[in-house]
């Protein structure tokens, strides 16, 4: 007999539908995870909190201090699908390197991306930045209680993802140079295992963590070429130097400048495509000094190399600060001028003097005058350092001290009382005119001085200078 042809019965169909369904809900449009994080590390004032910002899309950042929190808002339109991307922010202070514990742990290992920050405002000390937070990482991680084969995992991803890039665009080209081919990886049964041999300089410290390097203020470049007589060969110096660190710790390098906004949505993609796997068409970039981007696994020492076909006064193993040297600039402070209050009783001491100095002058002397006194005719003087009075009002005075100028003028109107002996007495008439009213009141004038000079003569005797003697009789 033939046989019979085994027919799918009812409880097959159904597993199969259920195996399909089941690998649909697990491989296809999966959600976007929530337990992704970012770690920013730098010095303080080199722009952490500023791009941070500019990744958050907020126009006003707030700076804090110690260990600040933050969050990205990531959506996947292809997905209709969105998750808050956590971001850490440490405070450059050493002191606070024992916070990276709260958000670097064996929880959070696998899960975190790191951001080494630099500013080109001080370009002298990148390099030694970059290496120092790169030595706290490395010490922390090797605080941390990880499991050894879930670190060595995350190196040999770290390996794989350089060794797999592909430039852009080179996707479809089997045949393109730039397509790397993964058969050195082994045959491994999770294909992870890590190649014998390494190119020239990369990953020599694999911490098993994506590390982006972000050089910040680059539109600073423009100052250092004006100011500080920066040049090209400069930049490319400092250049090589960083794109050798980035390759040693298998590193993507960023140059961006939040003032003129570049690279800093470049930023966001390449964050986004690293940590979320989303795609990414933009090759690295070399042309614009202030707007360097080389992504992970495209560079190598021979691309590093074209840079030294422009050092021309310098080597490449130079010393760094040797030829990227800090300008000693001396920093103008503009300090408004301090008024100090005179002491209270050193002011009443000076005043003390001056009213000794000016005898009964309350006020005090004004500077290069002496003391205001009163003629006996109502009249006061001003005498100035150099000995010629002034007059205070329209009348004509002889200033003289003591009053001596009153006696004078008394006796002088005596040598002319007779009238008629000169042109000028044709003025004068019986019933009294004006100069027989001037001669009334220098007698009454010289009668009061007189009486105030006998009445003081024991404390300062008769008027000096006088050269006359006279009696109150006389008059």
């Amino acid at each position: 007999m033939p046989e019979e042809v085994a027919k799918p019965t009812d409880d097959s169909k159904k597993n199969l539908w259920s195996q399909i369904l089941s690998d649909v809900q697990n491989n296809g449009n999966p959600k976007l995870p929530s337990c992704k994080q970012v770690l920013v590390l730098g010095d303080n004032e080199c722009g952490k909190t500023t791009i941070v910002a500019k990744l958050q899309g907020v126009e006003d950042p707030k700076k804090g201090s110690g260990l600040e929190y933050a969050y990205i808002d990531v959506r996947d339109d292809y997905r209709d699908d969105q998750t808050r991307l956590s971001v850490w922010v440490l405070d450059g202070d050493p002191g606070h390197t024992d916070l990276l514990k709260f958000a670097l742990n064996e929880e959070t290992f696998q899960h975190t991306l790191v951001i080494l920050t630099v500013t080109m405002t001080a370009p002298w000390s990148i390099l030694e930045q970059l290496q120092h937070w790169a030595s706290v990482l490395a010490d922390h991680l090797d605080k941390l209680k990880l499991d050894v084969d879930l670190r060595q995992n995350r190196r040999q991803h770290i390996v794989k993802m350089w060794q797999e890039y592909v430039e852009p665009g080179d996707e479809l080209d089997p045949a393109s140079p730039m397509k790397r081919s993964s058969r050195n990886f082994g045959d491994g049964e999770d294909g992870l295992e890590e190649q014998t041999s390494l190119p020239e300089g990369t990953l020599t410290n694999n911490l098993g963590l994506d590390i982006v390097v972000v050089v910040t203020k680059t539109d600073y470049i423009q100052t250092l070429e004006k100011e500080h007589d920066y040049r090209d060969e400069h930049l490319d110096f400092m250049q090589q130097w960083i794109r050798k660190f980035c390759l040693q710790y298998g590193a993507a390098l960023f140059y961006t400048s939040a003032k003129e906004d570049k690279n800093c949505d470049l930023l966001y993609k390449y964050l986004t495509h690293r940590i979320y796997g989303f795609p990414f068409r933009t090759p690295a970039l070399v042309v614009e000094k202030d707007a360097v981007f080389i992504p992970a696994g495209w560079d190598n020492m021979n691309k590093i190399r074209i840079l030294y076909e422009n050092l021309h006064t310098c080597k490449p193993d130079d010393y760094f600060r040797d030829i990227i040297v800090q300008p000693a600039t001396r920093k103008t402070i503009n300090r408004e001028t301090e008024l100090l209050a005179e002491d209270e009783q050193a002011f009443l001491a000076r005043q003390q003097q001056i009213l000794f100095a000016g005898g009964n002058n309350l006020q005090g002397p004004r500077l290069g005058e002496t003391p205001i006194r009163s003629s006996p005719l109502g009249k006061a003087t001003v005498r100035t350092s150099q000995g010629s009075p002034k007059k205070l009002d329209g009348s004509k005075v002889v200033s003289t001290p003591g009053g001596e100028g009153v006696l004078a003028n008394f006796f002088n109107s005596l040598l002319h009382k007779k009238t008629g002996s000169s042109p000028g007495n044709s003025l004068v008439n019986k019933s009294g005119g004006p100069e027989s009213l001037d001669k009334a009141t220098m007698r009454s004038d010289a009668a009061a001085e007189l009486d105030r000079l006998a009445r003081g003569g024991k404390k300062s005797g008769p008027a000096s200078g006088s050269g006359v003697d006279f009696n109150a009789s006389d008059c």
